[in-house]
């Protein structure tokens, strides 16, 4: 497992950065979030990924975010996160386009990490209203709150969610059978040197 880059920290960071200057900079959010100038503008499919709406909105999504980033991040490198955050993000973002005004917000690749982490942790224990239970049946609460989310007029991207969770949940199925096949091919054996040299000297000589 290469070394872990704490990439969800800086995103974090990053997601600080750009909240002060949504802010403080007029007209800097319209410019970034997504909506139906997308298609004309790619960037806003990634740019609106590190936009909120207002300080409990980043503040929630920044606590999934380190707290299970930094764990997927762990798992499966910190490269591999990188990928699970963006791709999950920004099909979030494409599909969420067509059925939104306009959307902001890093929850579609939030839930692409929680849905990759159901997969590949089905069994790590999380808290969901006080009440401990296991990652994958807290990934099924989610995508039924998500469901029933759809009827209910709100202002939270139900569908950017439950587009990031099942992106995550494919590239943990993914991951999953990936990291699987480099443990069968990777077992390390310990043979005795006294084992070695008969060896040596039976075949080598």
């Amino acid at each position: 497992m290469t070394q872990q880059k704490f990439y969800s920290i800086w995103i974090a960071l990053i997601c600080i950065i750009i909240f002060v200057f949504q802010t403080t900079i007029n007209e800097f959010t319209d410019s970034l979030v997504l909506n139906s100038q997308s298609f004309f503008q790619p960037w806003r499919f990634v740019t609106s990924i590190f936009l909120h709406g207002d300080l409990s909105h980043l503040v929630l999504n920044l606590f999934a975010l380190l707290l299970f980033g930094l764990i997927l991040e762990k798992v499966i490198g910190s490269n591999n996160f990188l990928i699970v955050y963006f791709v999950s993000g920004f099909i979030a973002n494409i599909v969420a386009v067509n059925f939104y005004a306009s959307s902001l917000g890093a929850s579609g690749a939030i839930y692409g990490i929680m849905g990759c982490l159901a997969v590949l942790r089905p069994k790590m224990t999380v808290f969901i209203y006080n009440l401990p239970m296991p990652m994958f049946l807290a990934a099924i609460i989610w995508v039924l709150i998500g469901i029933f989310g759809l009827f209910i007029p709100s202002n939270t991207g139900h569908i950017a969610h439950l587009s990031g969770i099942a992106i995550g949940f494919l590239i943990g199925v993914y991951y999953f059978k990936n990291f699987r096949e480099q443990k069968q091919f990777k077992i390390k054996v310990n043979l005795p040197e006294e084992h070695m040299q008969k060896w040596e000297e039976v075949y080598l000589r």
